[in-house]
């Protein structure tokens, strides 16, 4: 009978042992042929965007004797602490890898280096009971199988590995240094872990989170709450500041499990190359504290450079805030020079009919204060973004978030500081009681 989609059927064929062997073998050239296909694909990219992407892409020092195979975002901390420690002298790379399956075998030994003498891998994913991990498995192949007349001195490399960023663990520049240090001890830890502290079978590579490498002009922090606004006035900003300037845009946004009510912080970079910082911001230009609980509660500040930025939001008047900050708080601006500023956020909310919705009235604070767009070509564009962003909800609601940007900077003044600390607050601890090191 005929086939009707309202009544699938599902018809198939079985295959024998006489036959199932060979029709297996059958699809080879095509596998065989893949790479070479997407090699292609990723050329014909190139002619139209300009950005030339390889199977096996090499960066790096030519004459390296540490190289790191990667796989994934975790590359451009990688590529950033390559060019660091090669500006320093030392001899390194990185290979990233972009086709996983079929593995090519033949380019990536291509574009290693002879000179290379440990290659170091990095998986981002953890298989119990398996000697190494897959990808790790997979170039030990290929470096095995490899002519040793191809590599310098004669001599195959040695083959590490590791893992990093499981569950989008933080992996940084500084991380993937001590990568590259660890491939020049003579009896490296392998396999090892990068990015925690194992203190279970002791895995972990040691790394110094001072070695920074990220260069953005703009590096801002936004600390909210869930349900705020926060996250949804910085991708907003992200998107004005992307269509109308020449200027690289880059946004991560961390949100607690909790979601409505719990605390998000909003990573955004701005700068005039692009911005490969795979990363989140530990050493911001701006911060943003979008709630005054989470300064009382929280090392808000802990990611402030010295002479930052940092807006408030604030139920105090300016000149009042200074002796309301817990004592931790007033250390760290006098110790980093920051600059403070404050606005009370949510009364000038309430009095544009926006209720506890501070996030158009910190946005506008922001632009002001940021300097990444002119201020009158900012809150133009940032009205524009506002009637799209909430036309659908009627014209009343548009009415109050513009009246809420026209009064913003009026209520925006900086916080008089005083010479030394004379706070007697201190910061609430995050659990009552005593808690072991772990907690």
């Amino acid at each position: 009978r005929g086939l009707d989609p309202n009544r699938p059927v599902l018809r198939g064929s079985a295959q024998n042992p006489d036959v199932f062997f060979q029709a297996r073998e059958a699809c080879n050239p095509f596998h065989e042929a893949v790479p070479g296909i997407v090699q292609a694909t990723m050329d014909r990219l190139a002619t139209v965007t300009g950005r030339q992407y390889h199977l096996a892409g090499y960066h790096g020092a030519a004459d390296a004797e540490r190289v790191v195979v990667v796989m994934g975002s975790g590359a451009g901390a990688v590529r950033e602490a390559v060019d660091a420690l090669n500006a320093a002298g030392q001899r390194v790379g990185m290979v990233t890898l972009r086709l996983y399956r079929p593995f090519p075998v033949a380019q990536l030994l291509a574009a290693l280096p002879p000179t290379t003498r440990t290659i170091a891998v990095l998986d981002r994913t953890k298989e119990p009971g398996a000697p190494f991990e897959p990808l790790h498995l997979d170039v030990l192949s290929a470096v095995w199988h490899s002519d040793t007349a191809s590599w310098a001195g004669g001599e195959r490399p040695r083959v590490i590995g590791g893992r990093f960023g499981l569950s989008s663990k933080e992996f940084t520049p500084a991380m993937a240094k001590a990568v590259f240090d660890e491939a020049a001890a003579a009896q490296p830890t392998n396999p090892f872990t990068v990015g925690i502290v194992d203190d279970v079978s002791h895995t972990s590579l040691a790394f110094d989170p001072s070695f920074r490498t990220d260069r953005a002009k703009v590096r801002a922090v936004f600390f909210g709450l869930g349900s705020d606004g926060t996250v949804g006035a910085n991708k907003n900003t992200a998107k004005i500041v992307g269509a109308n300037s020449d200027l690289h845009v880059q946004a991560y946004f961390v949100y607690d499990s909790k979601k409505s009510g719990s605390m998000t912080v909003s990573h955004v970079r701005f700068d005039e190359q692009p911005i490969g910082s795979t990363y989140l911001i530990d050493e911001a230009t701006f911060v943003g504290v979008h709630q005054w609980n989470l300064l009382q509660r929280m090392d808000v500040l802990g990611l402030a450079a010295p002479g930052a930025t940092v807006l408030v939001n604030s139920p105090y008047p300016a000149d009042q805030v200074w002796a309301h900050l817990t004592t931790e708080v007033q250390q760290q601006v006098l110790a980093k020079g920051l600059v403070l500023w404050t606005i009370d956020a949510a009364a000038v909310a309430r009095d544009a009919g926006l209720g506890n919705r501070i996030n158009t009235v910190m946005q506008t604070c922001f632009f002001q204060l940021s300097g990444v767009l002119p201020t009158e070509e900012a809150l133009a564009e940032l009205k524009e973004a506002i009637a799209h962003s909430y036309g659908s909800r009627g014209e009343v609601i548009v009415e109050r978030n513009v009246a809420a940007v026209d009064r913003s900077l009026a209520h925006l003044h900086p916080v008089p500081l005083g010479d030394t600390v004379t706070a007697t607050a201190v910061r609430r601890p995050p659990v009552s009681g005593e808690a072991t090191d772990f907690v």
